[in-house]
């Protein structure tokens, strides 16, 4: 099973990178076949099989040669890797395994905001409005269960709700102190989204993770003279990367930073 979600991984993440060329250049995901960026050439099955097409070809277009970007095998890896964490993390019921692709699903509007937010310094309506659509929905079907409003099961959405308020008011607030100097409107709304798919507490260790690491790979590359502090860096990479970790480790991240304080 951990081999076959690995392969449909590797699948999702070649299609993942076909979403994010096409919403770059505003074109269709679902019309024409996929051609080489450098000289459009249509590609053939040999050039789309992930990771071993560009292992095969060296990294460079069987037709003119020019190089073929890394963000090809890695989102591909990466999306495999991301999904077979989830069949081997996440707690599903076994009753409910379509659970699992309502995660995969947000794994993979996640990486593209990732990689979009990276390249572009923008996070697409396009992506967020609809990865906030799936998280609403499945809350939804969470309260009603077996078809039925459960009123024991409000908490399942007034939690993530409170958190994806509280969040996107944080951000919301530093766009407007800021005059969207330090943060753009797109991270207002990834922060809600954020909150509604974790959920309280774990929104709390996304933001904190987010902003550790953003620190600390601002200050590498301010070091490494890539950098000045009035650089434009996305922080979208950073809420996304929070939010991973949060999402498989969050839990066991707030016990050991509990425990701290019992000892």
């Amino acid at each position: 099973m951990v081999a076959i979600i690995f392969l449909t991984g590797l699948a999702v993440g070649s299609f993942l990178n076909c979403l994010i060329y096409r919403l770059a250049e505003k074109t269709s995901p679902l019309r024409g076949r996929s051609f080489c960026p450098h000289c459009k050439h249509t590609l053939s099955w040999r050039d789309l099989i992930p990771v071993l097409s560009f292992l095969f070809l060296r990294g460079k277009c069987r037709y003119c040669q020019k190089k073929i970007s890394w963000q090809y095998p890695l989102i591909e890896l990466s999306t495999a890797l991301l999904f077979v964490l989830t069949y081997n993390f996440l707690p599903v019921p076994r009753t409910s395994p379509w659970v699992y692709f309502y995660y995969w699903a947000v794994i993979s509007f996640l990486i593209i905001v990732f990689v979009f937010d990276l390249k572009h310094y923008i996070i697409p309506d396009k992506v967020i409005y609809p990865a906030i659509l799936i998280v609403l929905v499945f809350r939804i079907l969470n309260l009603f269960g077996n078809w039925k409003l459960e009123i024991g099961n409000l908490g399942t959405l007034i939690n993530p709700l409170v958190a994806a308020i509280g969040g996107a008011m944080f951000f919301l607030t530093i766009v407007l102190v800021s005059r969207g100097k330090w943060m753009g409107f797109g991270d207002v709304k990834l922060a809600f989204f954020m909150g509604f798919f974790l959920g309280f507490p774990n929104i709390l260790v996304a933001l904190f993770l987010a902003f550790l690491i953003g620190a600390i790979i601002g200050v590498g590359l301010i070091l490494a003279k890539k950098k000045i502090l009035k650089s434009e860096v996305p922080f979208g990479p950073f809420l996304v990367t929070g939010t991973f970790i949060a999402l498989f480790w969050g839990p066991e991240i707030i016990r050991w930073y509990l425990d701290l304080f019992t000892c």
